[in-house]
């Protein structure tokens, strides 16, 4: 009976397991839908204000304008890391945290100093685990970003890139291909990159000046990258959560379908020896 009763009691436990991951699965699928959502409506924006400002940008502009400035050599490098404030995401994570650590180890060959600023609760515990200093930290972030989160990111890391003080600003976030695929991505955000082989201004009839519209669109090109790079990964973690939800409720009910055959397998043996217990009393007896 003891074999039975541990069986029993891991069957009660497994199923109390697999309860809770579905739940976590079916609250991830509907996150992930909402995420995708965001996704969607952000990419447009994003795609067509890049190829705005890098068909506009030339040498002559960034002259005037300090966010098109392109540094003859990287001496001092930001690292921007987006990460999820949660696990159960599989490889998730480490995935972003893993890509960071390349990005920051080939800045370093390349003899930049660098500095590492973190959104999320998970890249945030791991480096300072490892002992890495961070610049600057950002937990608050949740599973619907705004523009105004992006801001608070990028905002200052624009403002010293314009002062002189960085010379890059890189940043690593999530690639949303599918529900699926989310592989990690190092995106440069600053200096602002031309176009290749376009000149200033072509394709384009422009009123008020090509300067101006740079000077306005600039900010607002940058800010959408980081809160178009917010809204893929928070849908790549709703991805990544509900396959790996879906993948650990699967193995709960295998588990549960071995439990319930060795129980059985128990309870047969148990019922075996107490008839032949019986008979051979009964024999005794005669």
């Amino acid at each position: 009976m003891a074999g039975s009763r541990d069986v029993l009691r891991r069957i009660k436990s497994v199923r109390s397991t697999r309860k809770i991951t579905r739940t976590m699965e079916l609250v991830a699928t509907s996150k992930l839908k909402r995420a995708m959502d965001r996704v969607a409506a952000a990419r447009p924006y994003a795609e067509a204000a890049e190829d705005l400002v890098r068909g506009l940008n030339a040498p002559s502009l960034a002259q005037d304008h300090a966010l098109l400035r392109q540094p003859a050599e990287t001496k001092r490098a930001a690292v921007l890391l987006l990460t999820a404030n949660r696990g159960f995401c599989g490889a998730f994570n480490s995935n972003l945290i893993r890509e960071a650590q390349r990005c920051l180890a080939k800045l370093e060959e390349e003899g930049a100093e660098t500095e590492l600023h973190v959104a999320g609760k998970k890249g945030l515990a791991y480096f300072r685990f490892r002992g890495r200093a961070i610049a600057s930290a950002t937990t608050g972030i949740g599973d619907d970003p705004s523009p105004g989160d992006a801001e608070a990111l990028v905002g200052p890391l624009r403002e010293r890139f314009a002062a002189g003080e960085l010379d890059t600003v890189a940043m690593v976030s999530a690639e949303f291909r599918s529900a699926m695929s989310t592989p990690p991505r190092t995106t440069d955000v600053l200096p602002v990159a031309p176009a290749p082989g376009r000149r200033s201004g072509d394709a384009f009839i422009l009123s008020p000046s090509a300067g101006e519209i740079v000077a306005r669109l600039l900010p607002a090109y940058v800010r959408a990258t980081v809160y178009g790079a917010l809204a893929e990964n928070a849908a790549g973690e709703q991805g990544a959560r509900r396959a790996a939800m879906k993948s650990a409720t699967d193995n709960a009910g295998d588990i549960l379908d071995n439990l319930t055959r060795s129980y059985n397998r128990a309870r047969q043996a148990q019922i075996t020896q107490e008839i032949a217990e019986i008979v051979g009393g009964a024999a005794a007896l005669e």
